[in-house]
Parts: structure tokens; sequence; C-alpha cells
């Protein structure tokens, strides 16, 4: 029967004594109090028979388990108590599905992002399996679910934890409101949409704009008087030195009886220009400028180098091009490359070791494109990319194997999370590391390496 519905059966019963008895019904098990039995008690005579209707309503609840649930009522004589039985039955409830779904709170502020709360309660009676997504009409808005599954019993509530991003900042003006929806999904069903609002603030007050205006200005006038100041300080004493240069001194008065003889004429001094390189005793021209510093590339051979050099012995660097992300650092020996919950991902692989020969790897891609011709192979402390970076061709398995030494992994994979971590055998049948899943459709969306030492 459907939960929410009635049904029922009669219960025939027989006074086989030799006297009069009344009996009790006592309905019992899992859905007793969902039973009714009219009337609940019945008079006979010996050799006769009465007949009791049972009355089955279980509620439209999470409590009305679905499948089969056994019950039974004992039947109670007045007369002889010990001489009690109890007929069992089998009630089947259908199962049937219902959920609800809030946002806590349901409009959120913030300047950089805001972080809503989705909580989805199982008002049905059989286990809710459900993925949650997030959308929005003018794509101003990026999305982090986590978790991205529930899985939810009959009766309870999970709470999944949103992270609204604006793809641009307001620097200056008012707030605005823009608009989300979360779906829950369920396979074989329509989407429950639940929409919220997120209000994104400026970066800066109006008033601190204005103040910072102000500020400015009175900046730019304080250093236009300051120059304009400093100009005629400069003229004045650029005077005050040319004026001895340029005067000259009376000739004396020549005598009252003496013949008056030529005055030599003395040449003015010329003084020379001074080189510029001549002062400080150094030579002249600018000075040379410093030159700029090699930028070190951030790869998983240079990782592997360094730390080869600080701590020599087998070691394995690599980083992830993430979708979305890029190139992230290099990460060694053990560390996690990706991105995990986050629905990203990984389109190549950089990776590099030491302590081994060589190295080879190849990856599984996704969307029919599958294993390249060929294995790539590198020496140790050389880079080896594998896969198509900004190509938005998803990784789905790594492969990889040392010339010599064992190597480790664990990948963390699309809706299974973090495999077992595996462990080749040199020069046994297994001679390599395989992470991810093939032709399964499910993206490799973080991994981890390690060597022995």
């Amino acid at each position: 029967m459907d939960p929410g519905s009635t049904a029922g059966v009669r219960l025939r019963l027989r006074n086989t004594g030799d006297v009069v008895d009344e009996y009790r019904f006592v309905p019992v098990g899992d859905v007793a109090p969902y039973v009714t039995v009219e009337p609940p008690t019945i008079r006979l005579y010996p050799g006769t028979t009465g007949t009791v209707q049972l009355t089955f309503a279980p509620p439209r609840t999470p409590d009305a388990t679905a499948g089969p649930n056994r019950y039974a009522v004992q039947i109670i004589p007045t007369e002889h108590p010990e001489a009690t039985t109890v007929p069992e039955g089998n009630l089947t409830i259908t199962p049937f599905t219902e959920m609800r779904a809030e946002l806590v709170p349901h409009t959120v502020k913030g300047r950089f992002r805001g972080r809503p709360k989705l909580a989805i309660d199982n008002f049905g009676n059989t286990t809710l399996t459900a993925s949650v997504t997030g959308n929005d009409n003018g794509d101003q808005l990026s999305y982090e679910v986590h978790p991205a599954n529930v899985q939810i019993e009959p009766g309870r509530a999970a709470f999944v934890k949103a992270t609204l991003r604006p793809r641009q900042l307001i620097w200056f003006g008012h707030k605005q409101q823009r608009p989300y929806r979360l779906a829950v999904r369920r396979s074989g069903s329509t989407p429950l949409d639940v929409d919220g609002t997120y209000v994104q603030r400026g970066f800066l007050p109006r008033w601190l704009a204005t103040l910072l205006t102000l500020l400015i200005s009175l900046a730019l006038v304080f250093v236009a008087l300051w120059f304009t100041k400093s100009a005629k300080v400069t003229s004045l004493a650029t005077a005050q030195i040319q004026q001895p240069v340029v005067a000259t001194l009376p000739s004396p008065p020549a005598p009252p009886s003496a013949t008056p003889s030529p005055t030599p004429t003395t040449p003015p001094v010329t003084q020379s220009p001074t080189p510029a390189g001549a002062q400080g005793g150094g030579g002249g021209g600018a000075p040379a400028k410093p030159k700029p510093k090699r930028k070190i590339p951030d790869t998983a051979a240079t990782a592997v180098t360094a730390l080869d050099k600080a701590i020599p012995g087998r070691h394995v660097c690599y980083r992830a091009y993430v979708a979305d992300i890029g190139w992230q650092h290099s990460v060694c020996d053990g560390a996690t490359s990706g991105t995990e919950n986050q629905s990203r991902p990984i389109e190549a692989i950089d990776v590099a070791v030491s302590g081994s020969a060589s190295t080879s790897a190849n990856v599984f891609i996704g969307g029919n494109v599958g294993w390249p011709a060929a294995w790539k192979t590198a020496p140790e402390k050389t880079d080896m990319t594998i896969g198509n970076p900004g190509s938005g061709q998803q990784v789905e398995q790594l492969v990889m194997s040392l010339s010599d030494g064992v190597l480790c992994g664990n990948g963390y994979v699309e809706t299974s999370e973090w495999q077992q971590k595996q462990c080749d055998t040199p020069g046994g049948a297994r001679h390599w590391v395989s992470l991810g899943t093939t032709g399964q459709s499910l993206r490799l969306e973080a991994f981890e390496l390690t060597m022995d030492r």
C-alpha cells in the first residue's frame, strides 16, 4: 500500500473452548501505531465464530519505512489468558520521495565572496541521493559547492556549503544585487531550484572615495607650490655666484707729473668647463644599469634539481595544468597536485625525477581521444609534459613507470574521491603505477607521487 492511504484485512476468530469468553485484540510490531482493530474486543459462545477488521493507515512520513514490514495481533482471552495467541502478517509499504531545500540565509552580502548554506531535508521513506549545482542568468558569479553530492537518510537533513565569487569587482559606487540559483538534481526527476540573492558591495565606500579625492587634490597643490618656491631660490643663488666673475676693479689714477704710459691689459682668465667625468675622480658617462636577474622557471625539473641538491637521493616532483587555473606550482614527494571537490579536470601533467636513469608516462584523455600514439620518456632531472594544456580535454588516467626504483601514487577521481595507494614492482608483472580510470568519463582531479629512498 502507499503511505497516506488506508487498507484493511479481516481477522476471523473461533471459540473452541467450552465456556463463554471475551477476547481482547492488541496490535504489535513496528507498524502497530498505524493499525486499529474494530471492535477492540468481542465475546463468543463456545463453538461460535467472530470477525474483527484491521485497518492500516501509515502516514506519508519518513517513519513509514518502505518495503516489507511484519505485523501481528495479540489475542488475549479473558477467562484463559495463558491461551494467548499471536497471528502474524506482512505489510509492504511502497517507497516515495519528497525533499525540500532552503537557503540559509536567503540573502548574503560581501565584497569578494558570499557563503550561503543550502539545507536539504529528506521527507521521503527512502535514501535520497542528489547533486547540487549553481548558475545565474548573467554569468556574473562563479560557484564552489561542497560537497557536490549528498546522500540523505529518510527523516534526515544535510547542509551544503556554497561559495559565490563575483567575476568583476565594484571599486566605487552603490552595492548591486545579483540573483543566483542552486539546483538539487536527482536521477530521473525534475531538478529542485532554490533562488537566492547575493548583494555585492563596493570595494571602497563612497565617503572614502571622496576623502581620497580631496587628499590627492591637496597633495597636487602642495607639490605645485613646493616646486614654484624651489625655482625662485635657485635663480637668486645663481645671480650671487655670477656677480664676482663679471665685476671689474677701477684702475688707479695716473700721477700728475708723470707721463702717462700705456697700461698693460691682462686678458681675462677663462675658466674651462670641468668635464663631468672629472668629478669624484671617475670616468664620464651615466652609470651603467644593473642587469635584470634571470627568472627561474617554476617547472618540475627545476624543483627536483633543487631538492636533489639539498637532499641527495630519489625524488619525484610534479605539477598539474588545471582547467580555469593553469599551471600550478610544483610539489614533490607525496604532496597533492590538482584540486579536490571543485569539479576542475586536469588537462596536462609535468613530472621530473632524480635518482632514476629515466621515466616513462602516458595519459588517457576523455572525449573520444583515448591513449596517444606512444609513451613519453625523459632522463632524470628533465621535464616531461603529457596531455594537452589549455585544450579543454580532461585527463582520466595517468600511467607512469621508472627505469629503476619503486614508484607509488594515489589519485582523486570524480565522484569516487581518493583511490587506494598503489606501488609498482620493478622486474615483476606490474612495473607501472596507474592512477584514475579508463573509458568511464570520470576526470582525474588530483594526484600524489612518491619514490623509495
